[in-house]
């Protein structure tokens, strides 16, 4: 497993080059960069730039882990589902030419209060999925859903949704939210999604959150991939990041 960042929030203010200069000097293997932060990595820049970003990234020992978008696909407008969808294809372009590996995209919400079944938005969402994920397969890049939002960051709920999507270019983004535990174990809802995860989100490593137990099922799962720290901002970011490591370190210790 390798240790990355996410740019939200630690560093939503840096520019690129000090995102990459900052998780070389610490450390940090990869990152994955969330829209609308400082270092601008959008849909919005022309060919020559997106080469830029991708070289960048190339001469550095830093990965870009993916992209992180805020798109997502509960809406009961059709028209605003049809916006995210065409979003998260223009994104996965964005990915294709600047070398992430994928997009995160998330669910957000349920509309229980709007007479709308939970079923019916969860199948919603998958088939949503399902149509970016088969587009975005076309440029080698992957679809993640961030196991995010209210009731719908329940991973049974995340798991009824990746079934709807039954796409192999759709994957789940684990995000160490508090709902993964039964009685404190996160053993049965990791379960769940194992085979599917391509990317992790944690938080703050002191916290009551079983890394340690999880850290354990991840490398016994198989997975190889990043474990992104999502973290606040902070006066002293390096500091910050190398006491990080060090934890992780320690934490993911067999």
């Amino acid at each position: 497993m390798r240790l990355g960042l996410v740019s939200y929030n630690l560093a939503r203010g840096w520019d690129l080059a000090t995102v990459i200069g900052n998780c070389e000097e610490t450390g940090f293997e990869g990152v994955e960069l969330r829209t609308t932060h400082a270092h601008g990595v959008e849909v919005d820049l022309s060919a020559a730039e997106r080469q830029e970003v991708r070289q960048r990234f190339d001469d550095s020992a830093v990965d870009l882990a993916g992209l992180g978008s805020a798109f997502e696909f509960d809406a009961i407008d059709p028209t605003e589902v049809r916006r995210n969808i065409e979003g998260t294809k223009a994104y996965a372009a964005l990915a294709a030419d600047v070398g992430a590996a994928g997009v995160k995209v998330r669910p957000n919400r349920v509309h229980d209060d709007e007479g709308v079944e939970r079923e019916k938005t969860f199948e919603q969402i998958g088939l949503s999925l399902r149509e970016c994920g088969e587009s975005a397969r076309d440029l080698g890049v992957e679809v993640r859903l961030e196991v995010h939002g209210a009731i719908t960051c329940e991973p049974p709920n995340i798991r009824r949704i990746l079934d709807y999507a039954d796409c192999d270019n759709v994957f789940a983004c684990w995000n160490s939210n508090m709902q993964d535990l039964i009685d404190g174990s996160v053993d049965a809802n990791f379960a769940l999604l194992a085979k599917d995860i391509r990317l992790v989100h944690q938080t703050e490593l002191w916290s009551e959150y079983p890394y340690r137990r999880f850290y354990e099922l991840l490398r016994e799962s198989g997975y190889g991939g990043f474990c992104l720290a999502e973290i606040p901002e902070s006066s002293d970011p390096l500091r910050l990041m190398r006491y990080y490591r060090a934890l992780w370190l320690e934490l993911c210790r067999a």
